[in-house]
């Protein structure tokens, strides 16, 4: 009985900070997260743009998704 009353303790735990996890990020936070990853591979000469969903025209420039996915942020190479 003592096993069955932690188990359901349990998952109602991980239930709980699962929730924690899965929230949505702000794209400002996930747009300095990306520009923090680039910058350490050495990336120059680029652009973070944040967008719409309807704004996106190339699935391929597309690098993350914030706001409960109704925003886009988008990587442009710079030609020097």
């Amino acid at each position: 009985m003592k096993r069955i009353v932690l188990s359901l303790i349990a998952s109602a735990l991980i239930v709980q900070t699962a929730g924690v996890f899965a929230a949505p990020k702000p794209c400002e936070e996930l747009k300095a997260e990306i520009e923090a990853k680039l910058q350490a591979q050495n990336v120059s000469s680029y652009t973070l743009e944040i967008v719409r969903n309807d704004e996106v025209h190339d699935q391929n420039m597309v690098v993350g998704s914030c706001e409960n996915g109704t925003k886009k942020i988008i990587y442009q190479k710079n030609d020097r």
